[in-house]
């Protein structure tokens, strides 16, 4: 079983390497030293339509549209964990405009860096981008209005440290919107210890029970699920982690791969 830290590791080189790519991460350039390779896009929803949309930021990384059941309004101040090259981060900006803020973190330089030179281009004078780790966030207390993300609080190891530092820098009143990885069900073993699979948001993703008990427990209320859609991986590339009866039990079980999107308040 790996550490937090080397699932860490894991995850920073793998993004790391999709931001030097400056490419989408679909088919061989998310290849892994096995062989078997995961394309990342096929969890992504179309942003091209919504205002704001800046194809360079535009990864194909998502799970969801958490913009679109955030409500965030004019003059917000915004956080998006895990901003990667600016996707979600570009298109709140839009809505909070020039009397609000938008706050990208993201914990690899690579990322960081890309979404800088994006931000750059677009002259925006209100949106940072800042590195940080989602488990031990560089932000004040009750400084935040919304928080979004977009399949990435699964990448966390700890998702306990997550949900609290979430709440600890959302402000009383304020909230958050996530879509995310989920799961119903027992992955297989070799599914789980995969880190192509971790990397692509399945492996590191909890049950739904879970996901739902850990805000509960962490204190925000009024939680809600406004879209929820069913993942599914092609044939081909679950056979790159497991063999063929594997799958065959791997389907018979009803086990599911959920994207969800999660909305809930901190009081």
């Amino acid at each position: 079983m790996e550490t937090n830290l080397e699932i860490k590791e894991v995850v920073r080189k793998k993004y790391a390497e999709i931001a030097i790519s400056n490419q989408d991460c679909s088919g061989s350039c998310c290849g892994t030293d096995s062989g078997a390779t995961f394309d990342y896009t096929i969890m992504s929803d179309d942003y091209t339509k919504l205002d704001g949309y800046v194809p360079d930021a535009d990864l194909g990384l998502g799970c969801g549209l958490p913009t679109e059941y955030a409500g965030i309004e004019e003059g917000n101040t915004v956080l998006d964990l895990g901003s990667g090259a600016g996707n979600d981060a570009f298109i709140a900006r839009r809505i909070v405009a020039s009397t609000g803020k938008v706050l990208g973190l993201d914990f690899t330089d690579e990322m960081i860096a890309k979404a800088r030179i994006n931000c750059d281009k677009l002259g925006y004078n209100n949106v940072e981008f800042r590195k940080g780790d989602i488990e031990n966030m560089p932000i004040n207390d009750s400084t935040i209005d919304v928080i979004i993300s977009n399949c990435v609080l699964n990448l966390v190891p700890d998702k306990d440290k997550a949900f609290s530092e979430m709440f600890r820098v959302i402000k009383s009143g304020g909230h958050f919107c996530v879509s995310d990885i989920v799961i119903n069900g027992d992955l297989p073993d070799n599914l789980k210890s995969a880190a192509a699979l971790y990397t692509g948001c399945v492996s590191g993703a909890i049950k739904k029970d879970e996901y739902l008990n850990i805000i509960a427990q962490k204190g925000f209320v009024n939680t809600n699920i406004p879209k929820q859609k069913k993942i599914l991986i092609p044939d081909e590339i679950l056979l790159g982690f497991i063999s063929r009866e594997e799958l065959k039990n791997f389907k018979k079980s009803g086990v599911e791969i959920l994207s969800v999107t999660v909305v809930a308040e901190k009081p």
